[in-house]
């Protein structure tokens, strides 16, 4: 069910005259443009001889096989066989549902067609906000990500100094239930000196809220807004490749009028630098859980999406009826 979902193949400026193989829940796709310019995918095998169709060229909007030049159209459909006259004979290889959206290229991997449209990134050029754009690797399951980008404690060990200081205050947090997903406000959350809060904070006496957002199946989204109109969203759409690496499409935007270019110069590789430490991380994690041969977790109620995320996902996996919506409780954790 995980499958039936929209999920980023690609950035769209990546597909352009040849194909582009992307692998997503362990199978091989390939997606071009076909003869009227839309986006496309295809099963990356042709039912000739299984070839791998992404190692062809696209000729007149169809896409033609490295090993004998059979041809298909953005549907799947057999459009030409080089060396046989008249008509193709009646063949096709399996399509998936794509569209463009937010300058990204969707694939849905399931058989179903969501209902809803892709998920929009957030303040994407819009006036007065600024915006970049990261694709990263990781050696982890969609859940590590997920978790990772939506856990305030490990900030404090991994981006020491870089994005948070310790300071043992403590945190109320008040954990909610969506119908999408399922939300955390943090309250008195510390400002101290980190790298971070030293460049883009504008200070103690100005208002902060600080929302971290799960969207179902794989998004996350924090939200930094303060009270003179300053405000920083992170939002990461994780797409599977296979059980134990993920693809990760980060849109991260601020709002800062003139001086947001001037701010993205240096915010930009630290946001990079920062991901990197977390990709580190995930791999150390994934590489023990693999050497062990199994994962066991132990979730303490201050992982305060942990369990949400589990929850949801669980639930998408099964088949089974989301989580309840409206169902809120408060910890307390020290930041």
């Amino acid at each position: 069910m995980l499958e039936n979902h929209w999920y980023i193949a690609c950035p769209s400026r990546k597909l352009k005259n040849q194909p582009l193989a992307r692998e997503l829940f362990g199978r091989k796709l390939v997606f071009f443009r076909d003869a009227s310019g839309q986006a496309a995918a295809l099963d990356d095998c042709c039912p000739h001889r299984n070839a791998p169709l992404s190692g062809g060229k696209v000729v007149g909007g169809c896409l033609t096989c490295p090993y004998h030049g059979w041809g298909f159209d953005g549907g799947g459909r057999l459009e030409k066989v080089p060396y046989a006259p008249g008509q193709p004979p009646a063949c096709r290889t399996v399509s998936f549902d794509c569209v463009e959206q937010d300058g990204y290229v969707w694939v849905c991997p399931g058989g179903k067609t969501p209902e809803t449209a892709p998920l929009d990134f957030p303040h994407l050029n819009l006036p007065g906000w600024t915006s970049f754009r990261m694709e990263t690797l990781f050696h982890a399951t969609v859940e590590a990500c997920l978790e990772n980008f939506l856990d305030c404690p490990h900030a404090t060990h991994v981006h020491r100094y870089w994005f948070r200081t310790p300071t043992a205050r403590p945190v109320k947090a008040e954990i909610r239930m969506l119908e999408d997903g399922a939300v955390t406000e943090y309250f008195q959350e510390p400002r101290e000196k980190s790298l971070v809060w030293s460049l883009l904070s504008p200070g103690k006496t100005v208002s902060m809220r600080h929302t971290d957002r799960y969207i179902m199946p794989a998004t996350s989204r924090v939200d930094y807004e303060f009270g003179d109109g300053r405000a920083y969203n992170i939002t990461s759409s994780c797409t599977p490749v296979d059980d134990t690496h993920t693809r990760v499409f980060t849109v991260i935007s601020f709002r800062r009028g003139w001086l947001g270019p001037l701010v993205r110069l240096f915010f930009h590789p630290l946001s990079r630098l920062i991901i990197n430490q977390d990709v580190r991380m995930l791999d150390q994690t994934q590489e023990n859980i693999e050497r062990r041969g199994s994962a066991e977790f132990m979730a303490l109620e201050q992982d305060v999406l942990f369990n949400p995320i589990r929850e949801w996902r669980n639930a998408l996996r099964e088949g089974a009826p989301p989580p309840e919506a409206g169902r809120q409780w408060q910890v307390e954790l020290k930041l």
